[in-house]
Formats: structure tokens, C-alpha cells, sequence
């Protein structure tokens, strides 16, 4: 059992910058992938970020250029750094662990709104 806790929620204004930050209770490189979603109000949740054991990341469309994940295996964190945030970024941010074949774990989430 993976247990994940995020961090770094909070509410900022357009423009601005959070990192989120996801903690595991072991270790991350036996992890075969971890990744951000997010979920907004009346809305399904969707992907935003992922990135692999060996360190390949992938992200939405909607946030490429402004949303970076990476991870500090060190740690056993991964991170979400989110700048020139825009309010349809409001959304409760998941962290997400897939360990092959078939074992999926989420954290709590973490809310972040973005408004002025």
C-alpha cells in the first residue's frame, strides 16, 4: 500500500505561481509511474502531468510551456510547478502512483484556485 500526501495548495492570483509537492511512503523509483491530475467542480477529473521511474515526463496540452513535474527520488517526491496560472486552472490537484500491472494509489488532494 502507497500512501501519497500532497502539499502546496493554496489561492493565487492570475499569473502567479504554486509547486505542488507529493510525498510517497516508499520509494518512488519502484514506481512505475506518478502523475497530477486534477479535478474541477462539475467536471471529470483529467490528466496533467506524468512522468516515469526512469524520468520520461509527459503533460496536457492545456498546461505544456507553463506546468513542470519532476521528482527527487532522494526524497520520495514528486513536484508540480505551475506558473502563469490562469482561473480555469481552479481545481482540486491529485497525485497519482501506477505501479505495474495493475496497482493504482491516489492522494487526498490539495485545492488550488486561482483568482483576483
Amino acid at each position: 500500500q502507497v500512501q501519497l500526501v500532497e502539499s502546496g495548495g493554496g489561492l493565487v492570483q492570475p499569473g502567479g505561481s504554486l509547486r505542488l509537492s507529493c510525498a510517497a511512503s516508499e520509494s518512488i523509483f519502484s514506481i512505475n509511474v506518478m502523475g497530477w491530475y486534477r479535478q474541477a467542480p462539475g467536471k471529470q477529473r483529467e490528466l496533467v502531468a506524468t512522468i516515469t521511474s526512469g524520468g520520461s515526463t509527459n503533460a496536457a496540452d492545456s498546461v505544456k510551456g507553463r506546468f513542470t513535474i519532476s521528482k527527487d527520488n532522494a526524497k520520495n517526491t514528486v513536484y508540480l510547478q505551475m506558473n502563469s496560472l490562469k482561473p480555469e486552472d481552479t481545481a482540486v490537484y491529485y497525485c497519482r502512483a501506477f505501479i505495474v500491472p495493475a496497482r493504482v494509489y491516489w492522494g487526498q488532494g490539495t485545492q488550488v484556485t486561482v483568482s483576483s
